[in-house]
């Protein structure tokens, strides 16, 4: 039999993904990516590219956060990064983040092998982007120009141009820097008519999960010709199609991002199977 388990080895990072592992009896690659805000989409982009590469024919990848602990919120409220009434992506009077739990796992798998076994397809990954803006702990880079290169690098992995896109999911926080400087990355690439919304307003911030959140809601929106609001937006301070209350919409092709602490930029292209 093993030896006894030491309590602290199950408070590594890595742990999470490798208990599921042993739960399934998977014994593939097993990857734990940690990128702050932006782990969610990044694991995504490794499966896909785990898959694209002919490594796997299948992955499972996700990311769950519970951040609500003492520690979490005394850290934030020291930023000045918390909100003291609610969480308003891309409002004038947006204050803050507000701090949310949850996660999302999806399974990812050739086109081949989801059709032998007659999967359920809810949409097709089609590119991604990542860069690092080597710049501040905590602060995005200013103009912004390794975001804008993380969002130009998945829109060429995906053969896509910036008209292709109907629809992004964007980071939107509520804090005063990251709003702005997203804004502004999406007047600079896209036309004025693309929808953007962040439900972050309606389930708070929830990390490192926020991207497979951001996914999962895209999808959904995807199956059901539906485009996701923006929860809480009274009055804009950007001149962007925003979605304020949810609305019938074709959409064939979307971007999901998200910009983590450190600098870490993801951004991830879906399209409608």
């Amino acid at each position: 039999s093993p030896p006894p388990q030491s309590p602290w080895l199950e408070s590594l990072p890595n742990m999470a993904a490798i208990c599921a592992a042993r739960q399934i009896g998977a014994t593939g690659a097993v990857l734990a990516p940690m990128a702050a805000c932006a782990t969610g989409i990044w694991a995504l982009a490794q499966g896909f590219e785990l898959i694209q590469t002919g490594q796997c024919q299948r992955a499972i990848a996700g990311a769950v956060e519970t951040p609500i602990t003492p520690l979490t919120l005394a850290g934030f409220q020291q930023m000045g990064a918390l909100a003291q009434t609610g969480g308003y992506p891309f409002d004038k009077q947006r204050g803050g983040l507000v701090l949310g739990e949850g996660g999302a796992v999806f399974v990812l798998e050739t086109a081949e092998l989801a059709r032998k076994r007659g999967a359920k397809v809810y949409g097709e990954v089609l590119g991604f982007g990542l860069t690092a803006d080597a710049f501040h702990a905590n602060a995005p880079e200013v103009g912004g120009k390794s975001g804008i290169y993380a969002v130009k690098q998945c829109l060429e992995r995906s053969n896509l141009s910036a008209i292709d896109i109907d629809y992004i999911h964007a980071h939107g926080t509520g804090t005063v820097l990251n709003d702005r400087n997203e804004a502004q990355l999406i007047k600079y690439l896209f036309r004025q008519k693309v929808a953007v919304s962040s439900t972050k307003g309606a389930t708070g911030h929830t990390l490192g999960a926020s991207g497979v959140l951001g996914v999962a809601f895209s999808l959904l929106g995807l199956r059901d010709r539906i485009l996701p609001p923006c929860v809480g937006l009274r009055e804009s301070e950007f001149d962007l199609n925003l979605v304020r209350v949810a609305r019938q919409s074709e959409i064939e092709n979307l971007l999901c991002f998200s910009f983590g602490f450190g600098g870490q930029n993801a951004a991830i292209a879906l399209g409608k199977i």
